[in-house]
């Protein structure tokens, strides 16, 4: 079972936001399914457009979430966020929060985490909103105090304790990245979109200078939050250690590897052309393209074959061909 819920919040009685409810229902229609169209995570979707999104609403539709067994849950949260200067506490803005009442506390959010573990094996936290870089922090206590984050727990922020979360063009920043990331741009070569490579992605798009997303975990597996078709199919990968032995070999090609013959040197047209060789180069530069497979003493794939050169395993070549190995592709 795989359940999220999933908050947007526009709708504030002072400083309403603009984006808030596009993201969530963006996140909820993307975290649906996975890229094949086959059903991923079962949606819970509360908005402020069609929901009046109190502190009460929030805390019962948590309290769902984080009930009974589960492989992975996943709370997204897109609207206002605070840290309480007097109390050092950390919270989401409900609808009808205020001060004393601002909402929930991230710390109370993240003890339903803690205690669901093991009857939830992983729970992902993912938030859009000011200051909340703090989850995972103790309440009350100084800044330098270290996260306390529970068995298979990952929480990703939009900004760091101590920075707003921006949004633009009716979207959160942060959340447009995600949901870059969340649709391929932050798949691996097996198309498996992990918190780990979302994060990533978000790192490297965001600037040094603009608000600076927050990742911590406490897992000893990366969950798996959707899955796209894989940039390379399985079975050319599980190839692998046929077309090399060990992992420092060089694949060795010539031209019976090239199926063009129009634009190869004039003495090499006649040669024959090998249906199996060709289907093998064509996996090869699959590989290449990919950067799993590179050409030895040739710019391209293409001149080593034509130049009777070879080919050889990347470190990431070397990895996946050594999953294959171990029979885990």
């Amino acid at each position: 079972m795989r359940k999220a819920l999933i908050v947007g919040i526009d709708k504030y009685s002072s400083s309403p936001l603009s984006g808030c409810e596009n993201d969530a229902a963006s996140i909820a229609n993307v975290l649906e399914k996975n890229g094949d169209g086959s059903p991923n995570f079962d949606i819970k979707l509360i908005s402020s457009d069609s929901n009046n999104v109190t502190s009460d609403v929030i805390q019962t539709a948590l309290g769902e979430l984080f009930s009974g067994d589960a492989e992975t849950v996943l709370f997204y949260f897109a609207g206002h966020g605070i840290i309480d200067p007097i109390t050092n506490t950390g919270y989401i803005i409900s609808q009808d929060g205020k001060k004393g009442s601002w909402g929930i506390s991230l710390a109370e959010i993240l003890g339903m985490a803690n205690d669901a573990s093991p009857r939830i094996k992983s729970t992902v936290i993912i938030l859009d909103s000011c200051n909340s870089g703090y989850a995972g922090e103790v309440a009350g206590l100084s800044k330098s105090q270290v996260s306390v984050i529970g068995n298979g727990v990952t929480i990703l922020t939009a900004c760091h304790r101590e920075q707003t979360a921006t949004e633009g063009n009716g979207q959160g920043l942060f959340t447009s990245i995600l949901l870059d990331g969340l649709s391929g741009g932050s798949a691996d070569i097996l198309g498996r979109i992990t918190p780990a490579s979302v994060y990533s992605h978000i790192d490297q798009t965001l600037g040094s200078w603009e608000q600076r997303p927050i990742y911590k975990a406490n897992v000893q597996t990366f969950v798996t939050l959707r899955h796209i078709a894989p940039k390379i199919s399985h079975d050319i990968l599980r190839r692998l250690p046929e077309y090399f032995k060990n992992p420092t070999d060089e694949f060795v090609l010539d031209p019976s590897f090239e199926p063009d013959r129009n634009n190869i040197p004039e003495n090499l047209r006649n040669l024959p052309v090998n249906d199996d060789n060709i289907r093998v180069f064509k996996e090869l530069q699959l590989c290449n393209r990919y950067g799993l497979v590179i050409p030895v003493e040739a710019e391209h794939m293409y001149y080593a074959a034509i130049n009777s050169k070879s080919c050889k395993l990347t470190a990431l070549g070397a990895h996946y061909r050594k999953l294959a190995e171990l029979g885990r592709i």
